[in-house]
């Protein structure tokens, strides 16, 4: 495991951002248990400071995965977050939509959110932001990116689509394997 270069933070930092605005801060400098990302085979991993400095005892073929998987940096240098980060994200959203029962399985099985799912939407929410996705009940469930306004959303067809899906939490049994 090794710190992450100044490119792959800002990458990084770049696609929480979308989604938890300036509350990044909150993630990296808690007041009483500082974490810090790390990177291992081009995954990212969010962890305690104080457990990512024991682990630099362990070879890295030896070591698997430490802390919670935020993402991966694809072949081409891009970052994709994971389904394993919805607890943080979910915890620091900026924006978020709640889904109705009737859209849940939908959305669990992969498809995008449509108006007629959407039981509330927060206030304000601008086209292409990042937003978490939650059942009616305050689970979250996922997270994408809005495809229109909230003023927009609130005059589309009940077949438009509101949010694109990112991840959701089918993905732990539709993508095991590749997961971790």
């Amino acid at each position: 495991m090794r710190p992450l270069t100044d490119t792959e933070t800002e990458r990084l930092f770049e696609k929480l951002a979308n989604y938890i605005g300036r509350n990044i801060t909150h993630l990296i400098d808690p007041p009483n248990d500082p974490h810090c990302f790390r990177i291992q085979k081009d995954r990212v991993y969010y962890v305690r400071t104080y457990i990512a400095n024991l682990a630099t005892s362990i070879s890295r073929a030896s070591l698997c995965s430490l802390g919670t998987c935020f993402g991966k940096f694809t072949k081409t240098g891009k970052f994709k977050l994971h389904i394993t980060a919805l607890d943080h994200i979910a915890q620091h959203a900026k924006y978020k939509v709640w889904v109705k029962p009737n859209g849940e399985m939908p959305f669990l099985y992969g498809n995008h959110v449509l108006k007629a799912h959407v039981g509330r939407m927060g206030e304000d929410v601008p086209e292409h932001q990042g937003v978490v996705v939650y059942s009616m009940n305050d689970t979250p469930i996922g997270f994408g990116v809005t495809a229109r306004s909230t003023a927009e959303t609130r005059r589309l067809d009940p077949t438009g689509i509101a949010a694109f899906r990112q991840a959701d939490v089918g993905e732990y049994l539709r993508d095991e394997d590749t997961l971790f």
